[in-house]
């Protein structure tokens, strides 16, 4: 069905898309919002990118089923961007808390960011779905392949 090459390509262009989206936007949020330091911020950016790099991938699959389901729902743009939205705050909110947590950010700095994440991520859910989109096109591959158990 999928070979390992496109297999690759998925994972390479799913990690490009999360790790340059979570480390722009994610710096955003703590600096401007959740008043962590730009020293904090940086040490959080930098945690994040090896832990971007493992759920990277696991991620674009969980995305696609949860499209796949919304795209059963209803074809209309709206879900697809409300998908979007429920499959990154679902997956990405635990994650951040933990790499927050594990650079020293104290609870109400973890509370605030994580909060203020999910806020963004409402909005900005589906311009990461898009970015995502973007990303699979100039790696030319698209959703990523789903085992039949999925």
């Amino acid at each position: 069905m999928f070979s390992p090459h496109s297999r690759l390509r998925h994972a390479v262009a799913d990690t490009v898309a999360m790790v340059v989206y979570c480390f722009i936007v994610g710096m955003m949020i703590e600096i401007f919002i959740s008043g962590m330091s730009f020293q904090q911020s940086l040490s959080s950016r930098l945690v994040s990118i090896p832990v971007n790099i493992v759920i990277a991938f696991p991620y674009g699959i969980y995305r696609d089923v949860m499209m796949r389901q919304a795209q059963r729902l209803s074809p209309a743009r709206t879900v697809r961007s409300l998908a979007d939205m429920l499959a990154y705050v679902t997956f990405q909110s635990p994650v951040y808390a933990a790499i927050l947590l594990f650079v020293g950010a104290d609870w109400q700095q973890i509370v605030t960011a994580v909060s203020s994440n999910m806020v963004v991520s409402m909005l900005m859910g589906a311009a990461y779905g898009y970015f995502l989109e973007f990303c699979r096109r100039l790696f030319r591959v698209s959703a990523a392949p789903v085992s039949a158990e999925a």
